[in-house]
């Protein structure tokens, strides 16, 4: 049994209750509805959050997901849960049709077994203008019959798309037939094009935007682009907005503002970690590209100084706390780091603390601190007594 502030739902309990029975949650409510049995001491300092949804991370510890061994590919894994991210999708880049073949195959069992949550192949049909941090050189045209063999290994989650590349909407007709979350980034497309898009694939089920702001041009007065367009869409409840919301990759301002606009349903926070989160400044690598991080800022390594930011280095939980700060209500950041991604996936059994949910809790102090990490009912990071 938990006692303390319980954060779930888009709601907070001042003084809530967890109880688990084996891996499924018993009871989670207020303690004056408690009548099971003797309480422990109120805890008005420790904070009781669902276990986190990420539906979009390259990796930590020094391991990413789109080129590491199976070994690496645990250890990145393992960090972002004992940091209170407990349903995880494994992110990939853009990379030639062989490598993503042999990335799928090798993450594949640990899907299986639930280590990971699904993979999110961010590409390869991408806009060269706005790949980011990803390689050019593996950017294609969109191909509906490679997406097809990609997609139907069953462990692809979703995929990001600009929806200006070739066949975007059979491409989106593939993912829905199998049940795969289309996401629209690293676009150059005009604001009326990605509405079309938008507008298209909405009413057919779950969409998103890959990292509102990050792999598009800006907004501007007179070209609002796919920016624009993504906000009005997301006000009107047609898709939700990944936002990195690192104090990185966006001003504080900027979330804050997205919040107000659209609200926590239609925002999934996401770390877009890559191999540095959770250690030291250094030279890494995001799939066939070298990246360099000083002062936990990772930048693609190019020949005429600083290359694109190339991912970021903190855990979810961490984004998190870069949300309150930014002054968003604390019940509106986790609900948009647990129960709108878990809604993104298409899961009513994670991302929310209620009786028959998944025992995954995130206990932290009240700044946001994680100090016990309970997923499937069992510690993966036991608090010190």
């Amino acid at each position: 049994m938990l006692r303390g502030r319980l954060v779930t739902g888009g709601s907070v309990v001042d003084d809530g209750v967890v109880t688990v029975v084996g891996d499924r949650v018993a009871y989670a409510g207020p303690a004056a509805g408690w009548h099971g049995g003797e309480l422990p001491p109120p805890a008005p300092d420790r904070l009781l959050l669902p276990g986190l949804v990420d539906v979009h991370c390259h990796g930590a510890a020094g391991h990413g997901f789109p080129d590491d061994d199976l070994d690496g590919v645990l250890a990145a894994a393992a960090h972002h849960r004992a940091h209170g991210t407990t349903t995880l999708v494994a992110s990939l880049v853009s990379a030639p049709a062989a490598v993503l073949r042999d990335r799928l195959a090798l993450l594949a069992p640990l899907v299986r077994a639930g280590e990971l949550a699904g993979v999110h192949l961010e590409g390869p049909f991408l806009s060269a203008a706005r790949c980011g941090a990803q390689d050019p050189a593996a950017l294609v045209p969109g191909d509906p019959a490679l997406l097809e063999e990609l997609v139907g290994t069953g462990v692809v989650v979703s995929v990001t798309l600009a929806p200006e590349t070739a066949h975007a909407a059979e491409l989106v007709a593939v993912l829905r037939a199998h049940g795969v979350l289309p996401s629209f980034g690293h676009t150059d497309a005009s604001a009326a094009e990605t509405t079309a898009a938008v507008r298209a694939a909405a009413p057919d089920g779950r969409l998103s935007a890959t990292h509102l702001f990050n792999g598009m041009p800006p907004l501007l007065s007179r070209a609002p682009g796919p920016v624009g367009a993504c906000l009005a869409a997301a006000a009107r409840g047609e898709i939700v907005l990944e936002l990195i919301a690192d104090g990185v990759h966006l001003a504080p301002e900027t979330v804050a503002a997205v919040f107000d606009l659209v609200g926590p349903a239609q925002v999934a926070l996401v770390s877009d970690a890559m191999a540095a989160a959770g250690v030291a400044d250094g030279r890494y690598q995001l799939g066939a590209l070298p990246v360099q991080v000083a002062g936990g800022v990772a930048r693609l390594v190019t020949g005429d100084g600083p290359g694109a930011i190339a991912g970021g280095t903190a855990r979810l939980v961490d984004v998190v706390r870069q949300t309150v700060a930014a002054g968003v209500p604390l019940a509106d950041a986790v609900l948009a780091a647990s129960g709108t991604p878990a809604r993104l996936l298409g899961r009513d059994d994670v991302g929310h603390l209620a009786p028959g949910a998944r025992a995954d809790v995130l206990v932290t102090d009240r700044e946001l601190h994680p100090t016990g990490v309970l997923r499937a009912g069992r510690w993966v990071r036991r608090e010190e007594s």
